[in-house]
C-alpha cells in the first residue's frame, strides 16, 4: 500500500489526482485605499486556489506562473512554499523541493498540511526516520482537519521501520478516530497476522473484505495465508481464483504460487 495515499488533497496531487475546474473569474487589487489589505487577501487566495488545481491536472508551468503572482503579493506565506515544494517534487527537483518544504514550515510550526507533504515526501525518499519526526508533530495538532491521515502515514512509516507494536498503537487511534477507513482496517489486520494473533487478524480481515467492492493483490494474499492457517478450504480456492484472476502478474500471485501451489 503506497504512502500518501489519499494523505491530504495536495498528497494525492502527488500521485495524479484529479483535475479541478478552472476558476475564470478576475481579481484585482489596489494599492493604498481602504481595504487593500482584503482585496491583497483575495488576490493571493485566488492565485493560490489556481496553483493548486494546477498542480492537480499536472500543468507545471501554469502553476508556477500562480505561485509567482502570489510570491509577489506575499513572500511570507507558507501555503504558497507548500504549493511550490509540490511543483518541484512533482517534476523531479528534489533539492528545491525539500528546500521548500522546510521554508514553509519554519515559517509557520503549526501549518500542519504542509508538514504531512514534507512526511510525504521524506516517505518517498526512504527517510523514514525523518518522516517520523514530522508526523510525530503532526498528531499532537488535535484541530488539523486531517489527523487521522496523519496516524495513518505515521503508521505505514513504523511498519518500514519494522516497529509493529508501534504501528499498531497508531492504526488503533486511526481506527478509532475512522472505523470506516479500509485502508487502516486492513493494515490492522496485516499487523496482527505479522505478530502472529490470527484470530483477531481474521476478525479485521473479516471486515476489511465487507467494506471493499473489490480486494487488492495485498488483500487477497492476506486472506489466502488465513485460510490456510483456519483451514478454511473453501476461501482458500475462492481467494486463490480471483487472484489469480485479477492480479496474474502480481507479486502476490508469484508469493502464493512460491509458497502454497504445491500444496493444493
Amino acid at each position: 500500500m503506497s504512502f500518501g495515499i489519499n494523505i491530504c488533497c495536495m498528497t494525492r496531487a502527488i500521485i495524479g489526482f484529479g483535475v479541478a475546474l478552472v476558476l475564470t473569474a478576475c481579481v484585482t487589487t489596489e494599492r493604498g485605499g481602504v481595504g487593500s489589505k482584503a482585496d491583497e487577501a483575495k488576490a493571493l487566495d485566488y492565485s493560490m486556489q489556481l496553483a493548486r488545481q494546477y498542480v492537480r491536472s499536472r500543468k507545471w508551468d501554469y502553476a508556477k506562473r500562480h505561485i509567482k503572482a502570489a510570491l509577489e503579493i506575499d513572500d511570507s506565506s507558507p501555503e504558497v512554499y507548500e504549493i511550490l515544494a509540490l511543483v518541484f517534487q512533482n517534476t523531479g527537483e528534489l533539492k528545491l523541493a525539500e528546500q521548500n518544504f522546510k521554508k514553509s514550515i519554519k515559517l509557520d510550526g503549526n501549518y500542519s498540511r504542509g508538514r504531512n507533504n514534507y512526511a510525504v515526501f521524506l516517505y518517498q525518499q526512504g527517510q523514514y526516520k525523518e518522516a517520523v519526526k514530522q508526523l510525530e508533530i503532526i498528531i499532537e495538532d488535535t484541530l488539523y482537519e486531517n489527523r487521522v491521515v496523519a496516524f495513518e502515514n505515521l503508521g505505514r512509516c513504523y511498519l518500514q521501520l519494522g516497529a509493529l507494536d508501534k504501528a499498531e498503537k497508531v492504526y488503533q487511534r486511526a481506527y478509532l478516530m475512522n472505523r470506516n477507513n479500509v485502508r487502516v482496517v486492513f493494515a490492522l489486520a496485516d499487523i496482527h497476522f505479522q505478530k502472529g494473533d490470527y484470530p483477531r487478524s481474521q476478525t479485521y480481515y473479516d471486515s476489511y473484505r465487507r467494506m471493499s467492492n473489490q480486494q487488492s493483490a495485498q488483500g487477497l494474499w492476506l486472506g489466502i495465508q488465513l485460510a490456510k492457517v483456519f483451514d478454511d478450504r473453501d476461501a482458500l480456492s475462492s481467494y486463490v481464483l480471483v487472484l489469480k484472476n485479477l492480479y496474474p502478474t502480481s507479486q502476490q500471485y508469484l508469493d502464493y504460487k512460491r509458497t502454497f501451489a504445491n500444496e493444493q
